[in-house]
């Protein structure tokens, strides 16, 4: 569950195995100082124009707090190009594994913010090393509250699944 405020630790405590840190507060320094005095893992969204030395530095804000429970995710960039929501940074992923211990997570749902290539790129992401995706999903995406566009029903999200099986089988 997102995390925005040092308030909500306490109260999401007993409900969350993960706290989830968007883009948006990868440099609140007391959010992320708080987040490291908790027994609780922590993923850490890369921003829309966060450096990967970005990402790293706030997972070890994190750390030096005392938490090595850490999870980067790569979620997309922003770049010039305007087709598809954010440029899904896949050298990231190789980056990260190469500098870092700490698990890697791609959002392809939010790097591409289009349910037709969501799962393509969610398979790349697998292909790169990632060790594992985070995808929006919903049975009637269109519903959706929130990111519908990106968001794959139930038979696109089985389809995907499948796919990646075959491809850890290779």
């Amino acid at each position: 569950m997102k995390v925005m405020d040092i308030s909500q630790i306490d109260e999401m405590m007993p409900y969350v195995d993960i706290f989830q840190v968007g883009t948006r507060n990868a440099q609140n320094f007391n959010l992320l100082n708080a987040l490291g005095k908790c027994d609780k893992a922590v993923m850490l969204k890369r921003g829309i124009s966060g450096t990967i030395e970005e990402l790293l530095q706030a997972a070890e804000y994190v750390f030096s707090s005392g938490n090595e429970k850490n999870i980067l995710c790569e979620r997309g960039i922003r770049t010039f190009e305007k087709t598809y929501r954010n440029t899904l940074d896949l050298n990231a992923v190789a980056i990260l594994k190469d500098k870092t211990h700490l698990p890697v997570i791609v959002d392809p749902s939010h790097g591409v913010g289009i349910r037709k290539y969501v799962a393509q790129m969610a398979l790349a992401s697998m292909v790169v090393g990632a060790d594992g995706i985070i995808v929006e999903t919903h049975s009637v995406p269109e519903k959706a509250i929130s990111d519908g566009l990106q968001t794959l029903d139930f038979t696109e999200m089985q389809q995907m699944i499948s796919k990646i099986n075959k491809l850890k089988n290779i």
